[in-house]
């Protein structure tokens, strides 16, 4: 690091302001605090507990910190349980300042010590929340010793609470014993302070003489292993069952390299170095949190492609059925042989040469007689929806739990189709075949009134809308139009009699919008997925905002 890098003062005024930083800072903390991973992927859950620790962090130590540069640097003390932590913070103090002790965890509650001259600066950092705070005039200007709670704490509360004062420190100080030095967690939490930036010290308690040059070269190769080689090691001597403070000669090289970092100035020459390391780890964190999110994306893009292959086939066939004329077999057809068998309402509407036959009384009869038919047409294409629907739906199941089912189907299947599901699905097919029968009111309705529009011209003369209207009726070419546009040919054939040109584009437009309504329902089916897919965090551009946060960071650092 080039010389007057580990000022503060110095590496914040590069080309924005320090204020600039804190502002970017918040922005990135705001944006992982709102991160999620909505599908359950691989490597999700892992994921969540990295953004966590970013977000404590963030909140913990960076705000903070950049909020008060001239705060004390705060040093917290910690280690696994039976470390003596306690016993060397009220050492260093030279007073009972937090409570220690052979019962084990002997830490329940943080206990930060100050000089009184450094309240007001630490007033506002997140930590004096949660803490009991001790001002004792024994403790340099411009540190804070924070006796923290065991890593290994048999209370899960005071575990959690350890690891996020970690989080806060510009400085560990991590103490350990000549036989618990080898223990795993603590070198976990030491590697992730490594990568972090943050500055050590370790402190390696309770050593009895004979073993401490071996104990010394093991535990110094180990931190050479993790990077930590620039860290200060301390030894204290074991002193052999005792209670109260430490002899001062014991914790004097510590004591001493206190004093180098005593003084507003010279600890924030530590703040520096720390915050300067968090800032440049943060790079590679956010970076993989922003990678996280984006395989949230690609996975949420390839459940999209999976359904979406599932429901092509059974759209093409649906809609192959409605332009076979499938939806008429059935109740419609039957009511169409009625209606035009010798005697029917429909048995001879059009005479030889074309003309309309019939009265208006006819015009009555016939609107009442195919009020029926009407009504078949609706269950009709009800059941076609319906039908298309269950056969959408069994094929999306089908593609998201099969065997090659895409990463992340199995929360889409926990929202899987209820009763109540299959209740609202029957009212809205009910509600779309009522719609299109309704349609096909309308439209008749403006042909007959001599009223066009760009898709249905009105093509009817006035002197055959007139006697339409006198002798069939509304309903009746309505009817008529839709049931051959279900797959009643005969109705078709009919429609073009009555309408001549406008009653095929009649027929026509109302079958392309069955067809329309019978896509429509299979598209409903790839709703299953809307609960999750729906979610911001499995957008195409989710891991951009983050991304962004970080190409920002990397210009103010």
């Amino acid at each position: 690091m080039a010389d007057g890098a580990d000022d503060p003062r110095r590496m914040l005024a590069r080309p924005l302001a320090a204020a600039s930083l804190l502002e970017a800072v918040r922005d990135l903390r705001r944006d992982a605090e709102r991160t999620r991973f909505p599908l359950h992927l691989p490597g999700s859950a892992s994921a969540a507990a990295s953004r966590a620790r970013l977000v404590d962090q963030l909140g913990e130590h960076l705000i903070p910190r950049l909020t008060e540069l001239s705060a004390p640097a705060v040093v917290v003390v910690a280690g696994s349980t039976g470390a003596g932590k306690s016993t060397l913070v009220n050492s260093l103090v030279g007073a009972e300042v937090s409570a220690a002790g052979v019962l084990r965890p002997t830490t329940r509650q943080a206990v930060l010590v100050h000089h009184p001259d450094d309240a007001e600066l630490l007033g506002h950092h997140p930590v004096m929340e949660a803490v009991v705070v001790v001002a004792h005039e024994a403790v340099p200007r411009g540190i804070a010793l924070l006796d923290a709670p065991d890593l290994d704490s048999v209370v899960e509360e005071n575990r959690e609470w350890a690891h996020r004062l970690l989080e806060s420190a510009d400085l560990w100080l991590f103490v350990t014993t000549a036989t618990r030095y080898g223990d795993a967690l603590p070198w976990q939490v030491l590697g992730a302070a490594a990568e972090r930036g943050t500055t050590v010290a370790m402190v390696l308690n309770r050593v009895p003489a004979a073993s401490l040059p071996k104990v010394r070269r093991d535990l110094l190769e180990r931190m050479r292993e993790r990077g930590l080689v620039d860290a200060p090691l301390f030894a204290v001597p074991d002193a052999g069952p005792h209670s109260g403070l430490l002899a001062p000669g014991a914790v004097a090289p510590i004591t001493r390299w206190m004093s180098t970092l005593a003084g507003p100035d010279r600890a924030r020459t530590v703040v520096a170095r720390t915050l300067h390391g968090a800032l440049e780890a943060l790079r590679g964190w956010v970076d993989e949190l922003a990678e996280a999110v984006q395989d949230q994306a690609d996975a949420a893009q390839e459940i999209d492609v999976a359904i979406t292959a599932a429901l092509t086939p059974v759209r093409v066939a649906a809609v192959d059925q409605v332009r076979a004329g499938r939806v008429a077999d059935g109740g419609v057809r039957a009511r169409w042989l009625e209606l035009t068998a010798r005697g029917g309402a429909l048995a001879r509407p059009v005479s030889g040469r074309g003309a309309v036959r019939g009265s208006a009384r006819d015009g009555r009869s016939r609107a009442a007689a195919v009020r029926p038919l009407l009504e078949d047409l609706e269950a009709g294409v009800t059941l076609t929806l319906l039908v298309a629907g269950e056969r959408a739906r069994e094929a999306v199941l089908r593609a998201l739990s099969s065997a090659d089912a895409p990463r992340g189907a199995g929360a889409l299947l926990a929202v899987a189709p209820t009763q109540v599901g299959e209740s609202l699905r029957a009212g809205a097919a009910a509600q779309s075949a009522a719609d299109w029968t309704s349609g096909g009111l309308r439209l008749a309705r403006a042909l007959l009134e001599g009223v066009g529009d760009d898709r249905l011209p009105a093509l009817l003369d006035d002197r055959r809308r007139a006697a339409l209207a006198r002798s069939v009726g509304v309903e009746t070419v309505a009817a008529v139009a839709l049931a051959g546009a279900s797959g009643v040919v005969a109705a078709e054939r009919l429609a073009g009699a009555l309408l001549g040109a406008a009653g095929a584009g009649l027929v026509v437009r109302l079958r392309d919008d069955l067809a329309d309504r019978v896509g429509a329902q299979i598209d409903a089916e790839s709703g299953v997925a809307d609960p999750v897919l729906a979610d911001p965090d499995l957008a195409a551009d989710a891991a951009s905002r983050l991304r962004l946060r970080l190409a920002v960071l990397k210009e103010l650092t």
